[in-house]
């Protein structure tokens, strides 16, 4: 079977399971799955269980005269039986637009954490219209007042009354880290982490689907070819929700994360989206250089090389932070956490066949 025809029966398999939201039954596939995968090419995977308080939601929604606007909760915000006030701007029931990317950025936790308002409405925004959700990065520690998203097309008139309600409750129960251990034949080496996130709001084929076909590809690629230092493959559930898979993973492995420690290859977001840029971060030379070079030579070399300065936004930003050695593949996506990243409209099956058969180089290089 060609790497074309196989990734896109990987990306159909992982459409299929519905949302990959951490610690529901989209989830629970996802992890089934993937282990299913790598088993079939050999290894033995292993569950790494850890557990949470899954937020489920109930009544979400925005009232404002006799109209109802369904909305979904911000999942790190309080939740509340309602709430009235004036929309506006700033106070009262605060209105603004964003897209999934403003979580990273300073301005919205000062917006969240300002006392100027009784809560919170988020008009999605982005390329495409749809309920683009943006991360609970304090999902363990709830903050500011009650938010609420709602769709992109919402008419939320300035000026108006409304009332806010976002109810919810917590479940006690777990979710599962997929990770294969492969022994390398020098055990004073340090070890090699190659990492990608596997949950997220919805089915995000391409924002997930390009990082889990790189994670099976290279998967392969170390069978056929033994590596020297031991080497750990994790899918990590708990992306949306502050990466609560790869906090599990680092708590079992004390100082892998730092200086000195592991060196972590990760597979991002949106690698092989539809109308996407591809992009390597890393503030190691080599492993700039390696991962550029690989790309080059399997034919889809990257759009941009990050600044070595740049603070990743996604799970090897707390590797960055943490003083660790790292490279990670990252990409756009016009989809980007909307219900339609579906394939196959949203993935370039041929790239991303490409950019896994170069990631997978790029690591046997590395763990030779």
């Amino acid at each position: 079977m060609n790497a074309q025809t196989q990734t896109a029966i990987w990306l159909q398999a992982w459409d299929s399971q519905g949302p990959h939201r951490t610690g529901t039954a989209g989830d629970h596939a996802g992890a089934d799955w993937v282990a299913a995968q790598a088993r079939a090419l050999g290894p033995q995977a292993t569950e790494e269980t850890f557990a949470l308080d899954r937020l489920d939601p109930g009544d979400c929604s925005l009232h404002i005269g006799g109209t109802s606007i369904p909305g979904v909760p911000v999942f790190d915000a309080p939740a509340t039986t309602g709430i009235t006030g004036r929309l506006s701007e700033t106070g009262g029931i605060a209105v603004v637009s964003l897209a999934p990317g403003a979580v990273y950025s300073g301005e919205y936790h000062r917006l969240r954490q300002t006392a100027a308002h009784d809560a919170l409405v988020i008009v999605c925004s982005g390329t495409h219209p749809g309920l683009g959700l943006l991360n609970a990065e304090q999902f363990n520690h709830p903050y500011g007042a009650p938010a609420i998203h709602v769709d992109t097309g919402s008419v939320v008139p300035d000026g108006r009354m409304a009332r806010l309600v976002s109810k919810s409750m917590r479940t006690r129960t777990n979710a599962r880290n997929i990770v294969v251990t492969l022994k390398g034949s020098d055990p004073g080496r340090k070890p090699v982490v190659v990492m990608t996130p596997r949950s997220s709001w919805w089915q995000s084929t391409a924002e997930r689907g390009g990082g889990i076909v790189c994670w099976l590809e290279t998967l392969r690629a170390l069978l056929a070819n033994p590596p020297s230092c031991d080497v750990i493959l994790t899918a990590n559930s708990g992306h949306e929700l502050g990466h609560l898979g790869l906090d599990d993973f680092c708590a079992r492995r004390p100082g892998w994360d730092q200086q000195g420690g592991a060196t972590w290859v990760h597979y991002g977001a949106n690698i092989g989206a539809s109308e996407g840029s591809l992009s390597v971060v890393s503030a190691d030379d080599s492993l700039r250089d390696a991962m550029r070079d690989a790309l080059a030579a399997a034919g889809r070399p990257p759009d941009t090389m990050a600044p070595k300065t740049l603070v990743p936004s996604g799970e090897t930003r707390d590797i960055h932070r943490a003083g660790g050695r790292y490279v990670t593949l990252v990409g756009t996506n016009p989809w980007f956490h909307l219900p339609s990243d579906r394939y196959p409209l949203t993935v370039d099956v041929p790239a991303i066949a490409r950019i896994a058969t170069a990631a997978a180089s790029m690591v046997v290089g590395l763990t030779r």
